[in-house]
């Protein structure tokens, strides 16, 4: 029977079992971005039931996932957004594991079916601020985000042009809590992975085209964006993380990593 990964969702949960990557010689450790957790914990399971190698995982977002590895403090990063060119000079390298939809999601009871790229920008900028002015009920439009070093909001950012621009009410630390709020706010509008979606929430088509794997897979869903492994030029892996990375870069895992609702880009 399959074992079930360990996800260490917060420091609080790793202070005794591991210290960076050095705590558990055995265990593989994982840190970063909070959109991966439904892959990562998909291709851990079955990595472990595979080879009785634990795989952990610290949700803590890209940026703080990406410095881990930098500070080596894990084997693995965890990005849910492209090495920025900085980072890159650094000596960190990006291997794409796969590619996921940002859902632009509000509450079920909201009357809004469709928006497209420029609209979507425009109210997170703050030129549209009321529901009526784009098909909805008159209500003030609560703009939900995430917080800044997130890959999620760099994504859909760097994706809707809004850098630096966006009126968030609300800047969350998880892609759970932006789901949450909007999920419990008629007039809110947030995103988030798409893999994430609950069906408390309703994903918004985007110029016509719902979110799914295929519309992904195809191109014609604009709002995606990478999940990338992040390691270390000049830093080898252990043996154990070594055996996860090859695994789960290789054909043999992309049937995990579909089942999590993302597209394998090998």
């Amino acid at each position: 029977m399959k074992k079930r990964i360990r996800l260490f969702v917060t420091g609080m949960l790793l202070t005794g079992m591991l210290v960076g990557c050095g705590g558990n010689k055995e265990a593989v450790a994982t840190d970063g971005s909070t959109s991966m957790n439904k892959v990562i914990g998909a291709l851990g399971e079955a990595f472990e039931a595979d080879t009785g190698i634990t795989v952990t995982y610290n949700a803590t977002g890209s940026g703080a996932g990406i410095q881990a590895v930098q500070e080596g403090r894990c084997d693995i990063g965890l990005s849910s957004r492209n090495l920025k060119d900085e980072e890159k000079e650094k000596g960190l390298i990006g291997t794409v594991l796969a590619y996921d939809g940002i859902a632009v999601i509000v509450n079920p009871d909201n009357t809004v079916d469709n928006l497209d790229i420029n609209t979507i920008a425009k109210i997170y900028t703050g030129e549209i601020t009321n529901w009526s002015e784009v098909g909805g009920n008159d209500a003030e439009i609560v703009l939900i985000g995430r917080e800044a070093g997130s890959g999620t909001r760099d994504g859909f950012e760097s994706i809707t042009e809004t850098e630096d621009k966006c009126k968030y009410r609300q800047e969350l630390t998880s892609t759970g809590d932006v789901i949450t709020t909007v999920a419990s706010n008629p007039a809110a509008i947030g995103y988030a992975s798409l893999a994430s979606v609950k069906e408390t929430v309703k994903a918004l088509t985007v110029e016509g085209i719902a979110p799914s794997e295929a519309t992904i897979k195809d191109g014609s869903y604009v709002v995606q964006r990478p999940f990338v492994l992040v390691t270390k030029e000049d830093t080898q892996l252990s043996e154990n993380a070594q055996k996860f990375f090859d695994y789960i870069t290789s054909g043999e895992a992309n049937e995990f990593i579909s089942s999590a609702g993302v597209v394998p880009a090998n």
